[in-house]
């Protein structure tokens, strides 16, 4: 009786496609998840309601300074001291005239915390200074 050979099984070689839907996957997950990332709000920053309160609308050249409870300013996640806040403002008012600035003051904050960091935009040339508030609910 002759029996027939089977077919050596062929090796499939490294599937390129699935890898590209994952990386796809993955570069969408991380362009969402940077983008949200860019709202710099500090969790510890209540800031204060207000009946017209507006969705923020997030645009290239603003800068958002969280100043806290203490009166702590924090630029981009780190602490800022005042004497260190004026440089920085000023080369960014060189640069871009019309730069804005969004504070973000907590409720519970000092006025005169606030005032500070609005005298330093003062006399950093910043005019454009707006307030964060939430909606209120």
């Amino acid at each position: 009786m002759k029996l027939r050979r089977r077919a050596a099984p062929e090796i499939v070689g490294f599937q390129i496609a699935p890898m590209v839907d994952i990386l796809l996957v993955l570069l969408c997950f991380f362009i969402v998840t940077w983008s949200f990332a860019r709202k710099e709000m500090e969790l510890d920053v209540k800031v204060p309601a207000a009946q017209s309160g507006k969705d923020p609308v997030s645009a290239v050249n603003q800068t958002v300074l969280n100043v806290k409870k203490d009166g702590t300013v924090v630029w981009n996640r780190k602490p800022v001291t005042l004497d260190e806040l004026l440089p920085r403002l000023e080369s960014l008012a060189r640069l871009y005239p019309d730069y804005a600035i969004i504070l973000r003051g907590d409720e519970t904050a000092a006025y005169k915390s606030i005032m500070n960091v609005l005298d330093i935009c003062r006399k950093a040339g910043i005019w454009n200074v707006a307030f964060a508030a939430d909606k209120v609910e």
